[in-house]
């Protein structure tokens, strides 16, 4: 049933379908709140649009601007909401627009709109006005004094530092959870400091009250504390006539418990978002929310589908429903589009990550060719590390790319650790490589590291005075360890095993530098297996010297002399956009799903709505790549091999039919030389061959 009160379309929601004009119009022709609304919005079907026609369609209806809250997940895209609203409103009538321009003040960050309450009553809820707010930074200096001065810093064992405490604080607060719990899900090498955290926890509160000082967290954490006072709950909700959220499967507990407080029967609540792209539970989001929802209120809220998809063509979007409809519990919706099209997504078998990096840069070169810009493309993979191979080849190439979520392979602290040694090693008059690796060893600073460095420079050939260097005596053990470690990585050793060699001694010491050592092994075994295909360590190194567009933050910015540039995303950091031709690193199990994500059925879940958030991404050209196998260098017992990967399990054989299956050209010649008896493969004439 149309809640719409009118067959006459109004000019402004003209440019609506049938679905979208519904959500706008809820409540009929009112400005008085309905009941709770959700809309499912898939992929690319105009939510945006349609938020801002319903609020612009409130504003029509004679309903308050300043008494609309709107509340979006980035400051952008409350700036863009609000300039939509502007616009829509002004085709209404100006004075429409001017209401919108002039009033519609409380749009903003769940964040930002916190803290505006949080000021107002600060009188009332035991807080001075004049608090101040505490960036990341700010908060991990604060919860590092309560370390040292609690005396955790100078534990026998390693106690997490100071940014692991403040992910551990911000995690239990943003979901609600148990400390226990989140430990043992999230933090599982922080799991036996639970009694200690608890102490650390409570110090860091009470110095923050004691300097009335509010963090991040604390924004959320006190907007919600101050609402569970039913009379406060119904003063601020009263405030606000209609409030509407935008994308909702992003919301945590806390976020969901102060919106339900405040609209305890939903009237003027409306919900937008999609089930299927809830993927950052790495945050404290929980599909729980969204998939909920409609029961949070009696009667249940009305639940809008927008399933019209105005990005991709049909057999793309035939393939992504396909892949969730498998999901165990979802939101039925079918999504369909105009946009015909022979052309189904591809998934292309390549025989290893060598090849599926060549594969991946020849392709997008000739689409290049065929006239879609590099800018119009994107290739987007599970973890930042997934790419290390394709920007060494984009490098070679001289292909320019940006790289959006996390630093790039080459440029984290941990794989530049292990090449600094190996640079080193070749040549200990290189200071900066020297001053880099000698600091990693427990008790030698920059004082002393920088001492030894100038000494063997002095003194050629160097390292053969390692030995006698200086060191503080609690580090001389581990001191004459490495020295071992350094002069053997000379001559006589085949490549890659000095690197694998220093991995070896790197990873041992990992557990000391880092609070998240497993994330990070898992780079160095890949730089390990990216070493395994280059003739030599001098080809390897040179090559490696080639230094990618800078990426310090989750954003790199394009590059400064190419107007036109590929871009390298991860998954999570590619929701939201779109490109004309997509491609999907390492689609296979032990990459998506990764095999750290696959402990519980959420866990699971949540990576087939990776899979689904990638494939959506694509307007005109999809291609999932399926490596057959990887490279993994080898220990002293087993040696080099390979690990056969196996297509991910959510694609299984039932949905093949969706897609084109090709083999990449070389993976057929090469799998027929394997098979007559070609049990070796030259990795120096296949790096050769790279370049003709």
């Amino acid at each position: 049933m149309n809640d719409t009160t009118s067959t006459v379309v109004p000019d402004y929601l003209s440019a609506l379908n049938e679905a979208q004009r519904e959500a706008a119009c809820y409540g009929g022709d009112s400005a008085q709140a309905a009941g709770p609304l959700l809309v499912i919005a898939g992929a690319g079907s105009g939510k945006t649009s349609t938020l801002a026609h319903r609020v612009a369609h409130l504003l029509a209806q004679g309903a308050d601007p300043g008494r609309i809250l709107l509340l979006t997940f980035s400051r952008r895209a409350a700036d863009e909401m609000t300039r939509r609203v502007q616009r829509i409103a002004g085709l209404v009538s100006q004075r429409h627009g001017r209401l919108a321009s002039a009033g519609f003040s409380w749009s903003g960050t769940f964040h930002s709109v916190g803290a505006r309450l949080l000021r107002e009553y600060a009188g009332r809820i035991g807080l001075d006005a004049a608090f101040t707010i505490h960036d990341r930074e700010d908060s991990a200096d604060l919860i590092n004094l309560a370390r040292h001065e609690l005396g955790f810093s100078g534990k026998g064992k390693r106690f997490p530092l100071k940014g692991t405490c403040l992910a551990i604080y911000s995690a239990v607060v943003n979901t609600q959870g148990e400390l226990a719990a989140i430990l043992q899900t999230t933090f599982p090498w922080c799991a036996e400091w639970e009694t200690e955290l608890k102490s650390l926890f409570l110090a860091y509160v009470e110095a923050k009250q004691a300097q009335q000082v509010l963090d991040y967290d604390d924004l959320l954490l006190y907007w919600a504390q101050m609402v569970s006072d039913p009379v406060l709950a119904a003063e601020i909700g009263d405030r606000f006539s209609h409030i509407l959220v935008d994308e909702y499967q992003d919301t945590n507990h806390l976020q969901a418990a102060l919106l339900l407080a405040m609209k305890p029967d939903g009237r003027g609540l409306t919900v937008v978002g999609d089930d299927a792209q809830s993927i950052y539970s790495f945050r404290g989001a929980t599909v729980r929310n969204i998939l909920d929802y409609p029961q949070c209120f009696d009667p249940p809220a009305r639940l809008i589908t927008l399933e019209r998809n105005y990005r991709s063509t049909q057999p793309i979007l035939a393939a992504a429903n396909a892949v969730i409809a498998i999901a165990k519990e979802r939101y039925s919706k079918d999504l369909w589009s105009e946009r015909e099209s022979a052309q189904k997504p591809q998934l292309v078998s390549v025989r290893d990550e060598v090849d599926q990096a060549v594969c991946v840069v020849e392709n997008v070169l000739a689409r290049r060719e065929a006239g879609i810009k590099l800018t119009a493309q994107a290739v987007l993979f599970r973890a930042s590390s997934h790419s290390a191979r394709l920007e060494i080849e984009l490098t070679r190439r001289n292909i320019p790319f940006v790289k959006f979520g996390g630093l790039k392979f080459l440029e984290a602290r941990h794989v530049k650790d292990v090449l600094a040694i190996l640079r080193w090693a070749q040549n200990p008059r290189d200071r900066i490589s020297g001053f880099r690796a000698i600091q990693l060893l427990p008790g030698i600073g920059p004082k002393t590291a920088g001492r030894i460095v100038a000494n063997v420079i002095a003194a050629a050939p160097g390292c053969a005075l390692l030995a006698e260097q200086p060191v503080p005596e609690s580090g001389q053990t581990a001191w004459l360890e490495f020295v071992a470690l350094i002069e053997g990585l000379g001559v006589g050793r085949n490549w890659p095993a000095p690197l694998e060699k220093v991995a070896l001694w790197y990873e041992a010491q990992m557990d000391r530098l880092f609070d998240d050592a497993t994330m990070r092994i898992a780079d160095v075994q890949q730089l390990a297996r990216i070493a395994a295909t280059y003739p030599n360590q001098e080809r390897f190194l040179t090559e490696l010297t080639l230094d990618p567009p800078d990426a310090t933050s989750d954003e790199a910015g394009p590059p400064l002399l190419d107007e036109d540039y590929l871009i390298l995303s991860t998954i999570h950091s590619a929701k939201g956009k779109e490109w004309s031709a997509v491609s999907v690193l390492n689609v296979v199990d032990g990459c998506m799903p990764s095999d750290l994500a696959t402990g519980s059925d959420s866990e699971i879940e949540e990576e087939r709505r990776l899979l689904y958030v990638a494939m959506t991404r694509a307007k005109d050209q999809l291609e999932l790549m399926v490596p057959q196998r990887f490279y993994t260098s080898g220990q002293a017992a087993s040696g080099d091999r390979h690990v056969y990967a196996n297509r991910t399990r959510f694609i299984p054989n039932r949905l093949l039919a969706h897609f084109d299956n090709r083999v990449w050209p070389q993976v057929a010649a090469l799998a027929a030389a394997v098979d007559a008896g070609q049990s070796q493969i030259d990795l120096a004439a296949r790096m050769r061959g790279m370049w003709r």
